[in-house]
C-alpha cells in the first residue's frame, strides 16, 4: 500500500489496519474456496464408489434372476438379449456411435456377440442343470484363469509366473468344488464352459474396442446375439416339442412364481435382468470408470460372485444343500480372483522400481 506524502498519520494507520482486514478476509476466502473444491472430489469419488457396487451387486443379481425365471436358458437369453438392446437404443450417443463403425468393426463385434450369447446360454444352463446360483458363481470365477491364458495369446505377451500359480490353485478349488456330487457335475461344466467364453470375448473386447462408444459395441453384440438365437429357433421348435420362447402359464410352480394383473412373473424377472441388470449395471460401471483407478474397478468387480452366493444363500438357502467341501472350493477361487489384482499392481510397482 502507498501512503502519500502529507497523509494524516492516523488516517496512514487505519488505511493499514483496513488493508490488513482485507488480505486476512481474502485469505479466508480462498481456504474456503479450496475446501470446498477439495470436497468435490471426494464427494464424486463416493459417489462413483456408491455406483460401482451397485452395479456388481446387479450383475451378481443376474444369477438369482436366472433360477427366478421359469423359461428355459434359450428363451430366457433371447428376451433378456431384445429388452437389453432396446433399453440400450433410446440412451444418447447411441445410434451415433453406431454409424461411426466400419463395415469391418460390425462384423467384428456382431461375432462376439455370437459369444456373448452362447456365454449367457452355458451361464443359465448351468443354473437350471444344477438348480444352483451358487454352484454356477462359484465355476464362472474360473474367468481369470483361462483370461490368464488367453490373453498372452492375442496379446502376444508373455505369461505371468503368479498367473500360473493362481491357475492351479483355482484348478484346486474346482476339484473341491466336484466333491458336491455327481448331480452337479452337468452344472459345473456348463459354469466352466461360459467361464471360458466369458474370457474370450472379454480379451477380444478389449482388443478391438479402441476409442468406440461402448454402448454402442454393446448394442451390436446383443443385437447380433438375439439375431443368432432367433435363426437357430426353428430347431429348438421342432426337435422339443415343450420349448417355450415366451413366459407360460404352465410353468408357475414354485413360490417365487405369480400373476400379476394376468402378467406372468417371468416378464417381471426379465424386465429386471434386461433393464436394471444389464442397461442400468452397465451404465453405473461406465460413470464409476471414469472416477476410480482401474485396479480398483478390477478389484471391485471380482466380488460379483461372492455378492451373488451370498444372495443366494439368503433367498434360496442353498447353503443348506452344498457341503463343506463346495465352500472350501469356492473360497479358493474367490481367493484368487481377490489376489489377483494385488499380485499384478505389485509386479507393475516393481518394474517400475526396477527401471
Amino acid at each position: 500500500m502507498i501512503i502519500r506524502h502529507g497523509m494524516p498519520i492516523i488516517y496512514a494507520k487505519k488505511l493499514i489496519a483496513l488493508s490488513s482486514c482485507l488480505k486476512l478476509l481474502s485469505v479466508k476466502n480462498n481456504l474456503n474456496t479450496g475446501l470446498i473444491q477439495n470436497k468435490l472430489p471426494n464427494s464424486t469419488h463416493s459417489n462413483a464408489y456408491i455406483k460401482l457396487h451397485i452395479a456388481i451387486f446387479l450383475f451378481g443379481f443376474t444369477a438369482i434372476l436366472g433360477k427366478l425365471i421359469a423359461l428355459q436358458q434359450i428363451g430366457l437369453v433371447w428376451n433378456r438379449l431384445w429388452i437389453s438392446f432396446l433399453g440400450l437404443i433410446i440412451l444418447p450417443g447411441v445410434l451415433a456411435g453406431i454409424r461411426q463403425l466400419s463395415k469391418r468393426e460390425l462384423l467384428r463385434y456382431s461375432g462376439i456377440g455370437i459369444l456373448v450369447a452362447l456365454h449367457w446360454i452355458t451361464f443359465y444352463g448351468s443354473i437350471k442343470l444344477g438348480n444352483s446360483a451358487s454352484v454356477t458363481l462359484a465355476c464362472l470365477a474360473t474367468s481369470p484363469l483361462f483370461t490368464s491364458f488367453i490373453e498372452p495369446f492375442i496379446a502376444k505377451r508373455k505369461i505371468l509366473k503368479t498367473e500360473v500359480v493362481l491357475g492351479l490353485i483355482t484348478i484346486i478349488g474346482v476339484c473341491f468344488i466336484s466333491g458336491v456330487g455327481s448331480y452337479y457335475y452337468p452344472s459345473i461344466i456348463a459354469a466352466i464352459s461360459s467361464a471360458l467364453l466369458a474370457s474370450i470375448f472379454s480379451v477380444l473386447n478389449k482388443k478391438y474396442i479402441g476409442q468406440n462408444n461402448t454402448m454402442s459395441v454393446s448394442f451390436i453384440e446383443f443385437f447380433s446375439g438375439w439375431l443368432f438365437i432367433g435363426l437357430l429357433l426353428p430347431f429348438y421348435f421342432y426337435f422339443d416339442s415343450n420349448f417355450h420362447l415366451l413366459p407360460d402359464q404352465s410353468t408357475l410352480q414354485h413360490p417365487w412364481h405369480f400373476t400379476l394383473w394376468g402378467i406372468h412373473s417371468d416378464w417381471v424377472y426379465l424386465l429386471i435382468l434386461g433393464l436394471l441388470c444389464t442397461c442400468l449395471a452397465f451404465v453405473f460401471n461406465l460413470q464409476a470408470l471414469k472416477h476410480v483407478s482401474a485396479y480398483t474397478a478390477n478389484l471391485s468387480i471380482n466380488l460379483e460372485p461372492v455378492y451373488g452366493i451370498i444372495l443366494a444363500m439368503l433367498i434360496f438357502n442353498e447353503n443348506l444343500q452344498l457341503n463343506f467341501e463346495f465352500y472350501m472350493g469356492a473360497c479358493l477361487i474367490l481367493s484368487c480372483v481377490i489376489i489377483h489384482p494385488l499380485m499384478l499392481r505389485y509386479e507393475r510397482r516393481k518394474k517400475m522400481i526396477s527401471t
